[in-house]
């Protein structure tokens, strides 16, 4: 672009617009005016940005007239109802849904991983792909790119902010009435989620697999352009407010060390390698909070499979999995 551009989030008032907001502010992002757009309820109200107060507007089919790109984060609904109208408009969208994600027609990016995908966008739509996936693939490009990844076998821990801030409240609310005797309130999740686990993130389908743990192969297959990868993965949710943990057992044509792995990690943007066992250093969830880099640790010789390693990969699933993505492929616009 050859101009300042006029950009807009859509759904500024959920928890990952928010976090646009903030990612817009910290990266300095260069724009001539920026819109919020949300529902009706919650046009009027206000948020800070730069030091200027912004009244939210109401999202519509006329919204979108003089803007250049347009950060969606209002659910699959919102996407395919108003996405097209953007694009038409010729605006940019970046789609934080996955209600494009896997359309031929429509990259599906990561620009750590694969920057050059955000400049063929011939619908005027560039999806974000799924947090876990863009965690996970954050500690496994580095390697795939000296090894060659070939197939994947993956469990994830993920926090309840996943769920939005619905999910935040039934954990605070569950771990009260625990301390206080009171009956636990189920909503949001099937089972107690404090003090517990829960092995069901999204719907179950025909195979078995819920479709969390599918989008780690099909998304994972587009981003690294992998046809053939092979992914097994189980989601779990877990009782931690923020920040996606996964482990992974990773498998390469050739066969890697773990210092030639670890040295993959050196310089390497967005990611950084937290190793030290010995000294009780590894990532955890409460390290990468609000933070924009993933932490990569416990990475060892997988004991069962050739040409394998095992490691663990952590990241804030609303930042780097969500509002900080989808500014970076702004940045690469």
């Amino acid at each position: 672009m050859n101009k300042l551009p006029h950009v807009a989030i859509v759904g500024a008032t959920g928890a990952v617009g928010r976090e646009m907001l903030v990612c817009l502010s910290e990266r300095n992002f260069p724009l001539s005016k920026l819109t919020l757009l949300a529902s009706a309820r919650s046009a009027g109200k206000k948020l800070t940005f730069r030091d200027e107060e912004l009244t939210i507007e109401e999202l519509t089919a006329d919204s979108f007239n003089g803007i250049d790109i347009a950060l969606f984060s209002a659910g699959g609904g919102i996407s395919e109802k108003f996405g097209p109208l953007a694009a038409e408009a010729g605006c940019i969208v970046i789609d934080n849904s996955s209600a494009f994600r896997m359309d031929p027609g429509v990259p599906l990016v990561v620009p750590e991983i694969n920057p050059e995908a955000a400049a063929n966008h011939p619908r005027n739509i560039i999806a974000n792909p799924n947090c876990s996936t863009i965690i996970t693939l954050m500690g496994l490009a580095p390697l795939h790119k000296a090894f060659g990844l070939t197939g994947i076998i993956a469990s994830t821990y993920q926090a309840v902010s996943g769920s939005g801030a619905q999910g935040i409240a039934e954990l605070e609310s569950q771990i009260k009435a625990l301390a206080s005797g009171a009956p636990i309130e189920k909503k949001v999740y099937p089972h107690q989620i404090a003090h517990n686990v829960i092995p069901h993130v999204d719907a179950f389908q025909e195979t078995g697999y819920t479709k969390e743990e599918q989008k780690m192969l099909h998304e994972g297959r587009k981003i690294l352009n992998l046809p053939d990868l092979k992914v097994t993965c189980t989601c779990v949710r877990v009782p931690v407010m923020r920040s996606h943990s996964i482990s992974l057992t990773a498998i390469f044509e050739k066969d890697p060390s773990v210092a030639e792995a670890r040295a993959t990690f050196s310089d390497r943007a967005g990611v950084k390698l937290v190793d030290d066992p010995a000294s009780d250093l590894y990532p955890v969830p409460l390290d990468t909070t609000g933070q924009d880099d993933c932490l990569v640790g416990r990475i060892r010789k997988d004991q069962v499979l050739p040409n394998a390693l095992a490691l663990w990969v952590v990241g804030d699933q609303v930042k780097k999995g969500a509002a900080l993505n989808a500014v970076q492929i702004a940045e690469l616009l």
